[in-house]
């Protein structure tokens, strides 16, 4: 009978990240990533990534950007969505109350005091 394998995400502990990144970072001369890998029971290619990502997190490397700067890039890309969110209702309104105003102009006239 086949065995399947289904290729997806896998979810690891955050405590096993830290001690996989610490383990490599600490050791002399570094391990061969796959050998790490399989002593840890994780994919090559995700120890690799949160190596590297620690060495950005760390200002060692300048070809990914660091955890706080992507924190702060999802933050903003929220509050962007927000932001376009409130201007599309406030459009939205604005032409609204134009078709419904029966006075010329729409009925935003200034008024100024005499």
């Amino acid at each position: 009978m086949e065995e399947h394998v289904t290729v997806g995400t896998r979810k690891y502990p955050p405590e096993l990240r830290e001690r996989a990144v610490r383990l490599y970072r600490e050791s002399e001369p570094k391990p061969v990533l796959r050998r790490l890998a399989e002593q840890l029971n994780v994919h090559p290619e995700a120890l690799r990534n949160w190596i590297r990502q620690a060495e950005a997190d760390h200002g060692e490397r300048d070809d990914r950007p660091s955890t706080s700067m992507l924190e702060e890039n999802r933050r903003l890309a929220k509050e962007n969505a927000e932001l376009r969110r409130v201007t599309t209702y406030c459009v939205r309104r604005v032409r609204f109350s134009r078709r419904r105003s029966t006075r010329p102009g729409g009925g935003h006239e200034v008024h100024r005091r005499s």
